[in-house]
């Protein structure tokens, strides 16, 4: 199984505009292993994790890595940036979190076994939402097994 990673510094997105995305395809699945969220700013939002099913318009795509130098595999996951015209159908999936109002605040999450998965599917992805109020550029990372 292949370990990629990518990051990138988002946009503001909104509550209906995903900040970024990771998104897979109809050739394999994705289990997510990590998501970090750093503050850019001094200004505080909160942020929900969602589910994509459709592929709306998103931002460019961040260069996916292997994470082990040996891996000679194509990676499939592609991280994209903030959503910016035509909305992707989501669903929101229960985890959030408050980004503090500091540069460099923010929070790492583990995800240990298939907890959060991306399915086999064209256009399936795991996003990140404004859950209300105003976006904030962010610094997110992204590392996954496909």
């Amino acid at each position: 199984m292949s370990k990629g990673v990518a990051g990138l510094t988002t946009g503001a997105g909104t509550t209906t505009l995903p900040i970024c995305a990771l998104i897979g395809s109809a050739s394999a699945r994705i289990r997510i292993l990590e998501i970090h969220i750093f503050n850019t700013t001094s200004t505080a939002c909160n942020v929900v994790l969602c589910r994509l099913t459709t592929a709306g318009t998103p931002g460019t795509s961040a260069t996916s890595r292997l994470t082990d130098a040996a891996d000679t595999a194509t990676l499939v996951g592609v991280l994209k940036n903030t959503y910016t015209s035509t909305a992707p159908t989501t669903t929101e999936l229960g985890y959030g979190w408050p980004i503090p109002a500091a540069v460099g605040g923010g929070i790492a999450m583990t995800f240990p076994d298939d907890t959060l998965t991306i399915p086999a599917a064209a256009n399936a992805g795991i996003g990140l939402l404004v859950e209300s109020g105003t976006g904030q550029a962010l610094r997110v990372t992204f590392r996954w097994a496909e």
